[in-house]
């Protein structure tokens, strides 16, 4: 099973502790996570390929987390592809950070944390009620 990580291209660097987390805890569950903007590299030329990429490994994938401490209108994008696909999504985004109405509005699954432990537990519990469906 692998779990795409949506997250912000510019800002990926400064998420470092939240996305070490994510990994954990999917890992803990035998979850295999993908994080796209870690794994390729587009120039801007590139957009309809970048996004062809995005939504091939979408489809590879059983559910999506959006991590939206800082938004990026590529996470909806992606997010309402998965949602569009019938995958889970899991709105997450640090209780400091703008609420995003649309993405909230769409995902399956909702965590506001307040640091970096609050996020591993709350996303450990919902990934343990996804892994039992």
């Amino acid at each position: 099973m692998i779990a795409y990580i949506s997250i912000s291209f510019n800002q990926r660097d400064k998420l470092d502790q939240e996305v070490d987390s994510l990994v954990r805890v999917l890992n803990d569950f035998k979850i295999t996570p993908f994080i796209f903007v870690d794994n390729y590299q587009f120039d801007p030329a590139q957009e309809r390929i970048m996004m062809q990429q995005a939504m091939n490994d979408i489809d590879k994938c059983a559910m999506l987390i959006a991590e939206t401490s800082d938004k990026a209108i590529g996470i909806g994008i992606e997010a309402g592809y998965a949602k569009a696909k019938g995958k889970p999504v899991i709105y997450v985004r640090r209780n400091t950070a703008a609420h995003s109405t649309t993405l909230s509005g769409i995902s399956d699954f909702q965590i506001i944390y307040a640091s970096v432990h609050d996020l591993e537990q709350q996303f450990g519990a919902v990934i343990a009620q996804i892994s039992r469906k």
